[in-house]
């Protein structure tokens, strides 16, 4: 018994033994309190697992501003929270940023992230990129998946000696076609024009057959513009099957108005100017009183980008509540050929300076930064403002809120800086309710099977870029001569020929020496 009773004992002992050993093991360590001035036994372990935020990356940029006042910013904040970076934008009014952009770039105080004002500041802006005072981007954009979503032949129009420096704001290639008065065309039994005989003949009649039905003499047919780009005429031009800035001719490169459609739209303007169908003085008309034509219910189309359908409207029915209006661009010249001249896919750039990025490490954070605006979450943020607020979505697109003025005074700042397009960035396709805005959606689309390209949109002249817009000067003051009759074609060709000896020869040259490479 006593050995019994002693073996039980040794038993229980070493029961006792283990169980004490496992408490004073690791399991103890996570439950007992360590002592005054000691860290809890394994934090230096568990500290290493901690993974710090990485800082925001801080970006400034600068960009023309189209709008009354600076935005607030509400939509900056929402883009830095999703982007990780704190942003300094440096907005300057649009119509001085040309003076501005050039001082900061002759002072060395460019930002980060310049983005120029136009194409035209692009082309004056290639002597310093080929001068190496920015950065080359394209050897990077593989390292950014939705950077690499940005459509090629836009990026290529971009290039500089077949090498990309900048990221590109998207803009439809063909957005070119005909706004007019659907009610009128219907009270006058006129369908939408498909030639340039019809669309003769509708602006006889929407001038002459009184299609407001005031028995008055107060309507005409066309408003335009002082801009052949723009306005109405190179549009017509297109047409025509003139081409777009240059055309090639036996192999060589000549300008749009060396070709005999150039002529043959000259002078279906000045038919339609004699008739009296468009405003006499259309070389002397602002945008803002050509828009003000239509809008008043006075003008019966408007040749330009369909775009503006939306926007001409809504003004149009507060003078003419009854009004309607339709959009056409497939209109056939002489030929029975259809031809829509193309933008080069943007309307402007933007640039990475060198000496404001100092090193490859801070670039990539800042492409970085334009690879996350490429994503619907950012670029719609961007573009419409936030849901329900300043847009709400319908049938999948982005329909605007109902204050366009808070639209643009929050918005739009930032609208202007978005990179890519809808089918780049994934942001939403703009909604209207008004069905000729959706179809001149539409029509800008279907354009794009009939695209008159500019054969010059990547070459290079250094005579274009010293004297090309005092040269251009020459053509537009004859073109504009001799739509009013003050020259005739000798009178025309005579100002080619200044045109030539001035130094469009030079361009000539220049021009087709690098088409051929």
């Amino acid at each position: 018994m006593k050995r019994k009773g002693l073996a039980l004992l040794l038993s229980m002992i070493m029961v006792c033994s283990i169980v004490l050993s496992a408490c004073s093991g690791k399991g103890a360590e996570n439950t007992s309190a360590p002592a005054v001035g000691e860290s809890p036994a394994g934090s230096d372990a568990a500290a290493t697992d901690v993974v710090e935020p990485e800082a925001p990356t801080e970006i400034t940029i600068m960009l023309p501003l189209n709008t009354p006042e600076t935005p607030p910013d509400r939509i900056k904040n929402e883009v830095e929270k999703l982007t990780n970076t704190k942003l300094t934008y440096q907005f300057f009014p649009a119509d001085a940023y040309e003076e501005k952009l050039n001082t900061a770039f002759a002072t060395g105080s460019l930002p980060q992230v310049t983005y120029l004002k136009n194409q035209a500041s692009f082309i004056l802006f290639k002597d310093a990129i080929r001068d190496g005072q920015f950065w080359e981007i394209g050897p990077y954009l593989q390292e950014f998946p939705n950077l690499g979503k940005l459509k090629e032949i836009i990026l290529n129009n971009t290039k500089v000696d077949g090498k990309m420096y900048s990221l590109y704001l998207g803009r439809e290639l063909a957005r070119q076609g005909m706004i007019y008065r659907k009610d009128w065309a219907d009270k006058l039994g006129l369908k939408a024009p498909a030639n340039v005989d019809e669309y003769f003949e509708m602006l006889r009649a929407f001038t002459e057959d009184d299609p407001d039905g005031n028995n008055k003499d107060d309507t005409v047919g066309l408003t335009d513009r002082n801009d052949l780009i723009y306005g109405a005429f190179k549009t017509a031009a297109a047409w025509f099957g003139t081409p777009n800035n240059w055309g090639e001719q036996e192999g060589k490169l000549l300008p749009e108005f060396m070709f005999p459609e150039y002529i043959e739209t000259m002078d279906y303007f000045a038919k339609i100017r004699d008739a009296g169908y468009m405003n006499k003085d259309f070389a002397a008309t602002s945008k803002t009183d050509q828009v003000n034509m239509f809008q008043a219910g006075t003008a019966g189309t408007y040749i330009g980008s369909m775009a503006d359908v939306n926007g001409l409207f809504n003004n149009l029915v507060k003078n003419v509540p009854t009004a309607e209006v339709d959009v056409q661009s497939h209109i056939n010249g002489p030929k029975g050929t259809f031809g829509s001249w193309t933008i080069p896919g943007y309307n402007n750039v933007v640039l990475f300076p060198k000496s404001a990025i100092k090193d490859e490490a801070e670039l990539k954070k800042i492409l970085a930064f334009f690879d996350k605006m490429m994503t619907p979450e950012v670029a719609n943020i961007m573009y419409w403002g936030i849901e329900n607020e300043h847009y709400t979505i319908v049938d999948g697109r982005a329909k605007d809120g109902d204050d366009p003025d808070k639209n643009i005074r929050e918005v739009k700042g930032y609208k202007d800086s978005v990179i890519g397009e809808p089918e780049t960035n994934g942001r939403y396709e703009p909604y209207y309710t008004l069905d000729a805005a959706n179809k001149a959606v539409q029509l800008s689309k279907e354009n794009e099977g009939f695209m008159i390209n500019d054969p010059t949109t990547t070459l290079d002249s250094a005579t274009y870029t010293e004297q090309g817009v005092q040269l251009q000067q020459i053509i537009t003051d004859a073109t504009y001569k001799y739509i009013y009759r003050s020259i005739d074609a000798a009178g025309f060709q005579a100002a080619i020929k200044d045109w030539r000896e001035r130094g469009g020869d030079k361009i000539i040259e220049e021009y087709n020496a690098a088409y051929k490479k």
